[in-house]
């Protein structure tokens, strides 16, 4: 371990952090451009084969950046496609980046350090940087935007971006990450580090969808259909669902998630296990039918919204189950991303399909304010070492976990990093781990 990272762990000051040289290499999770082919022809793209935990360089750092040591990362979805190489590698979005200038080309190497999501100390800070001192604890917004792009500064997520760590290098699975200033956000001090390593980009992109204005503009007593409920992005739309005074519907795919949301606070679950399913499964208008059924019979209406994530498996029964008027706000595309819907039920009943991705700055500091005041709480279930990142990169990608996956980076334990007990007892222990009792048993590798 390098000085640096030793004195962080020891809580040094913001004068004896900058005393310590900054290392050279780096221990980090990263992809190999010369394993791009590795899958042709297989069934399983076993994410195990193609990540890798070693030494790679330290970036230079540009002057509106910052070097965080990472105490904690997470695992989301588009680390699992970094790791497959679908829908494309990520080396071809790093090749653009080279194209850039003198800093992009920073990005364009035989490696790429992935991660979108990460809680740490800023330990440098570029000459351009003002807002933000060595020491000061941090979690990373995944936006990595062009402030001198205009659009930007009405809408970021419309101007020239990039999701860190999946569209650009050195990212948060790592001991240490590059992050622009304009990608931090204060840590909440009442949780640990991996507790908050791992929300920024699933909530904030569930903010965005549900709350914002760019999004569906959810009202108090607005039903919300919540597909993969029990999920990264799923259990933050059904807290924020629930303390907008909306009324959500989850969607689970067994009955141990069911009664997991049902702690959470959440009255109306359906177990998709228990759903009469037509010859085509999701897919099939008989099944739309049948799910619309259940929801009346919960809540006595059709959704005001539906949330949309999972894609083509069940984008044409979100199209039909929201009401006349309603609205489907879709971010991604798990199953595929060739949406069929019969156009009927949209145009004929004036639904709206809204499209929504990522967050901006903005809307990262008001989610991150509501972990801050304990309004949400986070959906960490398992916890693994960033060594066994491709261990816990595959349970995200069999579906195998329930909310969100983190990694352990600097941090040698899990626990560390709190700095208001009185803030955590209040938002109560037992509240704060209810995912990680959901998943723990789970997973033998995991830790704590």
């Amino acid at each position: 371990m390098s000085e640096l990272a030793e004195a962080v762990l020891a809580d040094a000051s913001a004068a004896e952090l900058l005393a310590c040289p900054v290392p050279s290499r780096i221990r980090a999770a990263h992809l190999r451009r010369t394993d791009v082919d590795i899958f042709a022809g297989a069934e399983d793209r076993d994410v195990r084969r193609s990540l890798h935990v070693g030494e790679v360089p330290m970036p230079e750092l540009a002057p509106d950046e910052v070097l965080i040591a990472v105490l904690a990362a997470g695992i989301n979805f588009n680390t699992v496609w970094s790791a497959t190489f679908l829908p494309v590698p990520t080396f071809s979005f790093l090749a653009r980046m080279g194209r850039q200038d003198r800093w992009g080309s920073r990005h364009d190497q035989p490696y790429h350090v992935i991660g979108s999501d990460a809680a740490g100390v800023v330990v440098r800070v570029g000459s351009g940087v003002r807002r933000w001192s060595v020491g000061e604890r941090v979690v990373v917004a995944p936006a990595y935007v062009d402030s001198e792009d205009p659009v930007t500064h009405q809408d970021a997520m419309t101007g020239d971006q990039r999701a860190w760590g999946f569209e650009t290098n050195f990212g948060g699975l790592a001991d240490f990450a590059v992050v622009k200033a304009s990608q931090l956000l204060p840590k909440p001090e009442h949780l640990t580090w991996e507790e908050a390593a791992g929300n920024t980009l699933c909530a904030a992109t569930a903010y965005r969808m549900l709350v914002s204005p760019r999004g569906a503009r959810m009202k108090q007593g607005d039903v919300v259909l919540i597909w993969g409920a029990a999920g990264g992005l799923g259990g933050f739309a059904v807290q924020l669902v629930l303390a907008g005074g909306g009324i959500p519907v989850a969607v689970v795919g067994s009955q141990a998630k069911a009664e997991l949301l049902g702690r959470l606070g959440c009255r109306n679950v359906i177990d998709r296990a228990a759903l009469p399913m037509g010859p085509d499964g999701m897919r099939d208008p008989a099944t739309w039918r049948a799910l619309g059924k259940q929801i009346r019979a919960l809540v006595g209406e059709d959704p005001h919204i539906v949330f949309e994530y999972t894609g083509a498996e069940t984008f044409g029964a979100s199209v039909y189950l929201a009401r006349t008027g309603g609205t489907v706000v879709t971010c991604g595309s798990s199953s595929g991303y060739e949406h069929q819907y019969d156009n009927r039920y949209l145009w004929m009943r004036l639904k709206r399909i809204v499209g929504s991705h990522g967050a901006n700055y903005q809307e990262a500091w008001e989610v991150n304010r509501l972990f801050s005041l304990g309004t949400l709480i986070p959906t960490l279930s398992r916890v693994y070492p960033l060594d066994q990142a491709a261990e816990a990169t595959r349970a995200v990608q069999l579906n195998e976990h329930v909310g969100k996956v983190g990694v352990l980076c600097l941090a040698p334990e899990p626990g560390l990093g709190v700095t208001d007990p009185v803030r955590r007892a209040q938002a109560g222990e037992d509240r704060l781990r209810l995912f990680r009792e959901a998943g723990q048993p789970l997973v033998p590798h995991a830790v704590g």
